[in-house]
């Protein structure tokens, strides 16, 4: 056997040993403190394990840290909203659509060497829903709908939370963008988390929820079409450190096609797995990617 073969052969196993040591790198996952997130990060955890990757999964964590973690390089990948992004890290206050949101976000966290990949459907932004046999019989689709019922002499009362009620973007800017008013004693102020009980036991017509929250479909609430745009869009999108995606390209297309299968009545319906049917975490991400053949 000649030097030289010898020479090519362990450059091959390098090359080969170099490759697997990539292919096997730690993924740091993250994750924030409530249910979806939990969720979320679960879900990437299993898929990444799946797909070879060694996966050291840190949830619990809130926004704010998260995000540092993840500037700072501590967390590799998570799943962030844009509206959050836009608002929260990067401080825009200009209206935009979901595209424009998306592609802002995309733009300025990329100079901080943050990858956004395609945005999923689920857009846990604020919204108004309303018992879904109510509305039908009121005929109320949309919040233009809603404004008509109040304007034309119905008294609707809604719940919302405190910080809703009285934020500079909240409640008085949406009914002055939708032209009506609830009247100062038609608003009943509650915690978020009371609103969904008050609405699903009559104490309201109408409540503040997020729009991907289980309760929704488990108290058969129907949510109101934001017609008007008013509300930010905070579509659920995976972020990843650019130095990570350059070193595992194939994250992206595993990343992905996982954002490609969840909408807001996916989410939904998995939040309440986990919420109301009191399904763990485990149990309700592995069941959900078992059943959409992505492990």
């Amino acid at each position: 056997m000649s030097m030289r073969f010898l020479k090519r052969a362990a450059i091959a196993a390098f090359l080969l040993g170099a490759a697997s040591a990539a292919n096997a790198a730690t993924i740091v996952v993250g994750g924030k403190n409530y249910t979806e997130q939990q969720l979320m990060s679960e879900m990437t955890a299993q898929l990444l394990k799946a797909k070879g990757f060694d996966v050291d999964k840190r949830a619990g964590l809130g926004t704010a840290p998260l995000r540092q973690a993840q500037e700072n390089g501590q967390i590799d990948v998570y799943w962030e909203y844009t509206g959050t992004s836009l608002i929260t890290f990067n401080k825009i206050t200009d209206k935009l659509d979901a595209a424009g949101t998306y592609a802002k976000v995309k733009e300025l966290d990329a100079a901080k060497g943050l990858v956004w990949l395609d945005p999923s459907k689920a857009n846990n932004t604020y919204a108004f829903a309303m018992r879904a046999a109510d509305a039908k019989a009121k005929n109320i689709v949309s919040l233009s709908d809603l404004s008509a019922k109040i304007k034309g002499g119905d008294k609707l009362t809604f719940g919302s939370n405190a910080e809703f009620y009285a934020r500079p973007d909240g409640l008085k800017p949406l009914e002055d963008t939708y032209g009506f008013s609830f009247g100062r004693d038609s608003v009943k102020r509650m915690d978020t988390g009371i609103v969904y009980q008050a609405l699903k036991d009559g104490q309201v017509d109408v409540g503040l929820v997020f729009a991907t929250d289980g309760r929704i479909p488990a108290f058969d609430f129907v949510v109101l079409k934001d017609d008007k745009g008013y509300f930010p869009t905070y579509a659920m999108t995976p972020v990843i450190r650019k130095q990570v995606l350059d070193a595992n390209p194939q994250l992206a297309e595993i990343l992905n096609g996982l954002s490609a299968k969840l909408d807001d009545a996916t989410m939904a319906k998995l939040n309440a797995s986990i919420d109301v049917d009191k399904k763990t975490v485990e149990e309700a991400a592995a069941g959900f990617l078992k059943q959409q053949g992505l492990i």
